[in-house]
């Protein structure tokens, strides 16, 4: 990542008062905020959940520190006040110790695309943008990473510039919320599969659009009224697009066979194609949406397994 001016003298200010190394004479996490101008929310933050104990200890611990410009921007989000937030301690705990990675997992060292579980037991994902390196978080939020590598005694401080916010909704709900999952998400609540897939998984959805259906039932010959009827095809056909566990698309095996809940097998080309058990291909149109108990990915073809 290339810093440009600002954020390598931020980075370079905070470093000094870190004591930029490991040592004995280093400080701690909690001190190295406290002692940084652009991190006073934080610190009060971390004060207010009674969280300064355990960042004081040995760790070792990765911190994503959002700027008080962050906090402020959030205050605006949220419509409440700094006063608010912090005596909701329940709240705050939540999103602090979202920002927080075990072990000390310097810049070089973070998995770009792949998920980060934090300490509050939620992930994100990091990527690279061009000169940029930035988060997505569970709300399928952005913030960059506008200073690495700061060193504290017991961790390593990123310096942020959006406060990253935990997933609010499971897979169904996200589906609830789009519009064009709207036939996905009957046939969900056809085949009885809203609670197995609010279950906290975690779980990969491959899941179609409304014109991905649209294309099925002239496939098919049928009506949406007898596919949402045919609770065993249903089931059949739903599970095929569900994997066990949170595969985002970095992770995905490409040209391998990747098994499905439902039994059968796919497999995922290098153009992002997935070819199902009738030889059929859909391709994936988005990845990575992030929720509570998994990963989204959006495909514009119902896929099949075998008849």
């Amino acid at each position: 990542m290339i810093l440009n001016f600002k954020n390598w003298a931020l980075a370079l200010g905070v470093c000094m008062l870190a004591a930029c190394g490991s040592g004995s004479d280093a400080r701690n996490l909690v001190d190295t905020a406290g002692a940084t101008p652009n991190l006073t929310v934080l610190s009060e933050a971390v004060n207010a959940a009674d969280l300064g104990p355990t960042l004081s200890g040995p760790g070792p611990f990765t911190v994503f520190a959002p700027t008080d410009e962050a906090f402020a921007a959030l205050l605006t989000e949220l419509g409440i006040s700094k006063a608010q937030l912090l005596a909701d301690k329940p709240l705050l705990t939540k999103v602090l110790t979202y920002h927080v990675v075990s072990g000390a997992v310097k810049k070089a060292d973070i998995s770009l695309g792949k998920g980060v579980t934090t300490v509050q037991g939620g992930f994100f994902k990091v990527d690279a943008a061009g000169a940029d390196v930035v988060i997505t978080d569970g709300r399928n939020r952005t913030s960059k990473i506008t200073a690495t590598d700061v060193l504290a005694s017991n961790g390593v401080v990123h310096v942020i510039d959006k406060v990253l916010l935990p997933a609010d909704k499971t897979i169904v709900q996200t589906a609830q919320s789009i519009p064009d999952f709207s036939i996905f998400v009957e046939a969900v609540v056809a085949a009885d599969l809203v609670g197995t897939l609010s279950q906290p998984g975690p779980f990969t959805v491959f899941a179609p659009t409304n014109a991905a259906f649209a294309a099925l039932l002239t496939e098919l010959g049928l009506t949406k009224e007898q596919l949402l009827a045919d609770k065993p095809l249903l089931v059949k056909v739903l599970t095929y697009h569900v994997l066990s566990g949170a595969v985002f698309k970095a992770d995905v095996p490409l040209g391998a066979a990747v098994t499905t809940v439902q039994g059968e097998t796919l497999t995922v080309d290098a153009t992002l194609a997935i070819t199902d058990q009738r030889g059929r291909k859909a391709a994936i149109t988005a990845t990575d949406v992030l929720n509570s108990n998994g990963v989204i990915h959006v495909i514009d073809k119902v896929i099949l397994p075998r008849p």
